[in-house]
């Protein structure tokens, strides 16, 4: 039996021809038979694909052919080919859609002005040997439904898109003068939040080298990670190990889960954390007090 997985990168590098990358990169995984997303800037890459696992050796060895690639760190993911409905290579403003093309600056090392990278054990000397430290999640806050690390900081935000006006607001005015630990799926959104963050004026930003998969990769359930991660694929949610907890709860019940529904009025289609027992209920909230509706899956 063949073995699939699937890999997540990013990379940020001054690409001269985004348009001439697309075309590359959406050829070399056809050939080799992937599927997944591929965000292509003038800033640099990032994607997610999922295959067999030579084809997705060739591809690493391919795509770190490219110089601005070099480089790259490649995460291997649980998962197949099949966790994505099809393959898509774009070009975007922005690798990360922070709405931040304006401060976003790189050169061959990376992008210019983020947070200092801590590997996973430097974390916790980190908070080992300083009692103030905060996890800040760079996440969309749903996502933080269903796992974060212990005592995290959850911004109120819908979108990555609305952080930079999320970090000007003075609730955060007392933790800049204290030590940050910003983290994410894969680490590429705090490269620019934390850049932003030390705009704001935050003093001491770090960010999780390869984010929340290196972590769990490390450490699985035995750290100071607790929950699910959530993933942008068909699983929305992956586990550490069989000791991982639920710590969402069940929009409905209060139940302790980790599993998301699309909500079933297509005019709506929010997320909408539901456990087992109430699975015949996967409409959010709102869409629950509205007696009229129109369309449902």
């Amino acid at each position: 039996m063949i073995m699939q997985k699937v890999l997540l990168y990013y990379k940020f590098a001054p690409i001269k021809d985004p348009e001439s990358v697309k075309l590359w990169q959406k050829a070399l995984c056809r050939e080799l038979n992937l599927k997944g997303r591929i965000i292509i800037a003038d800033h640099g890459i990032n994607g997610t694909v999922g295959g067999d696992i030579e084809d997705l050796k060739a591809y690493v060895k391919e795509t770190k052919s490219f110089a601005p690639f070099k480089g790259t760190v490649f995460k291997w993911s649980e998962g197949s080919r099949e966790d994505f409905p099809k393959l898509s290579v774009k070009v975007r403003p922005e690798i990360v859609s922070f709405k931040a093309q304006e401060d976003i600056k790189v050169d061959q090392n990376g992008i210019i002005g983020g947070g200092k990278h801590l590997k996973p054990k430097q974390v916790h000397e980190l908070v080992k040997s300083r009692k103030d430290v905060i996890f800040f999640d760079g996440r969309n806050a749903y996502e933080g439904q269903v796992g974060k690390f212990k005592d995290a900081v959850i911004p109120d935000v819908g979108y990555t898109r609305d952080f930079k006006q999320e970090l000007a607001k003075p609730k955060y005015d007392e933790m800049k003068k204290k030590p940050v630990v910003t983290y994410c799926t894969g680490g590429i959104r705090c490269e620019v939040l934390s850049m932003l963050m030390k705009k704001q004026g935050f003093e001491e930003v770090y960010q999780i080298d390869g984010g929340i998969v290196k972590y769990g990769e490390e450490y699985g359930d035995d750290g100071l990670w607790e929950g699910s991660l959530y993933v942008f694929d068909r699983r929305m949610g992956m586990k550490f190990s069989d000791r991982g907890k639920d710590i969402g709860e069940c929009t409905h019940c209060k139940n302790k889960t980790s599993n998301f529904e699309n909500c079933a009025n297509l005019a709506c289609n929010k997320l909408v954390l539901v456990c087992k027992d109430c699975a015949n209920k996967d409409l959010c909230k709102e869409c629950l007090k509205n007696k009229n509706l129109q369309t449902v899956k």
